[in-house]
């Protein structure tokens, strides 16, 4: 009678039929995941998200209307460029004249060697040259006179552009330079930026210029100028000039040189490059030109900013994008964008790059090309606020790139993941009154959709973490709360993330993210595919952090959140139920993917099941009524043929909430209407809901009105067959039940019915040695069947032999433990058979063998 006061025991404290007193001292089996668990979190896929059909800055599914968002598809030309900021800056700012320069007449010297120009004739050239002056002058008072380099005289380059050198840019220090204003002026056109000479100069002469004649000439100007000082009037230098330029005469000497190099270097390695752009149609020699132009100007330290010539270059350039051949426009680009061109010049060549990108064919000439260390670049070092609209093009053109597998690794692999939150840590730091906030949001889209694509891979993962991306992601998460894009991009990041363990163990570090999630299911409660995410995302963080269940449940209106979520998509699913039959479609077979209301049902079911785990969350679900209302409601409504996962995630939960036994229990007063709804799964062709009824039955049949519920409606039966089910789980919660069934005296009888001791006495064979839990229960059943034993052979019939030789085996180690197992499989077997099977074994096998009266010899063949 031991035994069945230990069962009532048991049943007086309300303690689950499969809840087995595992010893407390803990061994090393505690890393084997066990069998079974009284209480189950749930798992379920991740929500699916569609690939876009067309690469775009915002979605098909983007909140912001057409009118308001940047646009994906324009039209881009030359003239989308602008010359007059591609021009070098001299770096000196010229003081204002303060009276009219004073032309001076010179008498005409025969032995110059760079005459002046005589006068054109005709009345246009007329007209061109003194608009050109008229252009100079103006310069002049504005800092950039004589900004450009110098290009000689030459037939077969009038039309390129060039820029003076930049030691011109002090030839006019004093107010009283008249006379080399006026000699340069005749020395250089400034619309044309050529040298305008005589047409009588030799060609050797243009070559003497070439060597260093230009050089010496305006160093003699210079020195005249200083000389031509207004009678009555002081220098602006002061008296110690003389020596200022001795002491700087080297580094004139070398600027000098260096000029000289670079001058030699253009016209024998760059110029010729671009009269082949100028004259060359066929696209693809005009993409070996620009390969090669690329190539001179990275050898000759070109690129950049301080190249004297750089317009002349650039406008070049930018005249071939009229051309509109991606391959081509890639090859400009990139040295469009190595020239660190800023302003109206930078958004028009990321759009450029932007409009290459867009187009999923280019991903192969892409990758052969470093178009993605040119973007990144531009990211690390423009301005935030001011090239904001240049820098969303450049972020829309990285994240279409991060569409491709072989450009993300590489963007993984050249740091764009740090970049990239860094990025984001200047935008969070912009706040919602700032003129900028709005603006930055579209940046910050993509921005989002491009981590998105990175947290696929490992490696980036690891980045993430480690530079902090969970607080810079709520950060952004709360600032634009009202952005439905960019919180729903930030989301599919948690969602993607949160299935790695270590990433769900830094979100639930962050405490402020139930809130924030709480926020936004309020706030967006019926746009599926954000609500479905961060459902999905609270799942996974209470599936195995016993603190993130409490801290989520302790959150005010938590619980009320997930309420009113559910009855909001119970009532979506069920008209779309009604629109469903009331287009005829009973009779067809229901869709086997679940709707999206479903799929939100499933998710938010899995929340609740995942928080009962905890002990006083558990408790506390136990008692809500409107929680408990809900999984019947789901039990009611949907078969399991309807929707598999939607159904057994109730029952799941069901049988996590009856684990509990609380005043005031929701589950104990609707006990009998669940038992119904119950009866139903258990009557289905689904296993794996038979087994999720079979448990619950397990915790239910405690209660004395559903274990005659089960007598009335037969189930016991059921119970008793599915021990020939040869699986260990559904015999494990079948013989649960049947447990329950014999505290109850007038209900053992039962088990001799439909063979259920023969059906017992095969399960302790067949699973016995594998399964010590199992052999247990079945134990504890037949010890509570067995307990007004009379004789052996009328309790137990004609399995009476074979029950005793099977306890005597299982009962001897050596023959029961399998030593072959690793050390770790060994001792969690040898945990199980000392503390739960052993005690109650030799029990059941001393009653029997007193009540035995012969035990015929037998030999026992070791398992």
């Amino acid at each position: 009678r031991g035994m069945q006061a230990s069962k009532n025991k048991n049943m007086e404290n309300a303690e689950p039929f499969y809840r087995l007193s595992v010893p407390k001292q803990k061994t090393s089996s505690e890393i084997i995941n066990e069998a079974r668990n009284v209480l189950r979190t749930l798992r379920t896929q991740r929500p699916f998200t569609p690939t876009e059909d067309q690469r775009k800055l915002f979605g098909s599914g983007s909140s912001r209307a057409p009118q308001t968002r940047p646009p994906s598809v324009f039209s881009l030309h030359a003239s989308s460029f602008d010359l007059a900021e591609s021009r070098p800056m001299s770096g000196v700012r010229l003081s204002p004249l303060d009276h009219k320069p004073i032309l001076v007449t010179f008498a005409k010297d025969e032995d110059s060697s760079i005459p002046f120009p005589k006068p054109p004739a005709d009345a246009a050239e007329v007209r061109k040259v003194s608009s050109a002056r008229a252009r100079l002058f103006r310069r002049t008072s504005q800092g950039n006179f004589l900004s450009a380099q110098m290009v000689p005289p030459d037939q077969n380059e009038e039309k390129l552009d060039s820029e003076e050198p930049a030691m011109m840019s002090n030839l006019c220090r004093s107010n009283d330079n008249c006379l080399a204003e006026q000699r340069s002026y005749t020395l250089f056109n400034d619309e044309s930026r050529q040298l305008i000479c005589n047409e009588h100069i030799s060609r050797s002469e243009k070559e003497e210029f070439l060597k260093g004649t230009a050089g010496k000439f305006l160093f003699q100007l210079r020195g005249e100028s200083d000389q031509m000082k207004k009678p009555g009037t002081s220098s602006s230098w002061p008296r110690s000039t003389g020596w200022k330029r001795r002491v700087t005469g080297l580094e004139d000497e070398t600027r000098i040189n260096e000029s000289e190099e670079e001058e030699i270097f253009w016209h024998t390695k760059i110029l010729p490059i671009l009269h082949e752009l100028k004259k060359e149609d066929n696209i693809e020699n005009l993409c070996l030109a620009c390969t090669k132009l690329y190539q001179a100007l990275n050898e000759g330290n070109m690129l950049g900013k301080r190249f004297k010539r750089r317009s002349v270059l650039l406008k070049t350039l930018y005249e071939l994008v009229d051309i509109d051949s991606d391959p081509l426009c890639l090859k400009l680009a990139k040295i469009i964008l190595a020239m660190k061109v800023d302003g109206r010049n930078l958004l028009s060549v990321c759009k450029l790059a932007f409009k290459i990108c867009r187009d999923e064919k280019n991903d192969y000439i892409i990758q052969n090309d470093r178009l993605l260390d040119c973007l990144l670049e531009v990211l690390r070092t423009e301005d935030l606020q001011k090239n904001n609209e240049a820098l969303l093009y450049c972020m829309g053109a990285i994240k279409f790139m991060s569409g491709n597998a072989v450009l993300l690794n590489e963007m993984i692999n050249k740091g764009a993941v740090e970049m990239l939150l860094q990025l984001m840590k200047q935008i969070n730091n912009i706040k919602e009154n700032d003129t900028y906030f709005s603006s930055l949001g579209h940046l910050l889209v993509q921005l989002t959709a491009t981590l998105r694509n990175l947290a696929d891979l490992p490696p980036a993962r690891c980045q993430l973490i480690c530079n902090g991306a969970v607080s810079e992601l709520s950060v952004a998460l709360e600032q634009r709360m009202n952005d439905k894009d960019v919180c729903t991009y930030i989301v599919r990041i948690f969602s993607k993330l949160s299935s790695y363990n270590d990433f769900c163990a830094a979100l639930a570090d962050c405490s402020r993210c139930y809130i924030l999630f709480l926020a936004l299911l309020n706030k967006h409660q019926k746009q599926q595919d954000l609500v479905i995410r961060i459902i999905f995302i609270l799942g996974n963080l209470t599936a195995k952090n016993n603190e993130a269940r409490e801290q989520f449940f302790k959150e005010k209106g938590s619980i009320n959140t997930l309420i009113s979520l559910f009855q909001t998509y119970h009532e979506l699913d069920l008209n779309a139920q009604k629109w469903y039959h009331e287009r005829g479609g009973e009779g067809k077979k229901h869709p086997k993917h679940p709707s999206e209301a479903e799929d939100v049902l499933i998710k938010l079911i899995r929340v609740l099941a995942n928080l009962s785990i905890h002990p006083s969350v558990g408790a506390a679900l136990a008692a809500a009524h409107r929680v408990v209302e809900l999984l019947v409601t789901v039990l009611e409504y949907k078969s399991v043929d309807d929707c598999e996962e939607l159904v057994i995630n109730a029952a799941t939960t069901m049988n996590n909430l009856s684990y509990y036994k609380v005043k005031s229990s929701a589950i104990q007063d609707k006990k009998l209407h669940i038992a119904e709804m119950l009866l139903k799964l258990l009557m289905s062709n689904n296993m794996d809901g038979v087994v999720e009824a079979v448990r619950v039955f397990g915790n239910l049949s405690q209660y004395h009105e559903i274990c005659d519920f089960i007598i009335q409606k037969k189930i016991y039966k059921f119970m008793i067959a599915l021990l020939d089910a040869k699986n260990q789980d559904v015999c494990f919660s079948a013989c649960g039940v049947l447990l329950n069934l014999t505290v109850d005296k007038n209900k053992r009888a039962l088990l001799m019915e439909e063979g259920g001791i023969g059906k017992l006495v095969d399960c302790l064979r067949d699973f016995g040695p594998a399964d010590w839990q199992l052999a247990c229960l079945i134990c504890k059943t037949l010890w509570n069947y067995s307990e007004n034993i009379t004789s052996a052979a009328s309790c137990f019939g004609e399995d009476t032999d074979t029950l005793l030789v099977l306890l005597t085996s299982l009962l001897d180690e050596e023959l029961a433990l399998d030593y072959s197992l690793d050390r770790d499989l060994r001792d969690y077997n040898k945990l199980y058979w000392e503390g739960e099977f052993k005690p109650v074994a030799e029990k059941l096998l001393d009653r029997i063998q007193s009540h035995h009266s012969f035990l015929p010899t037998m030999t026992i063949t070791p398992f």
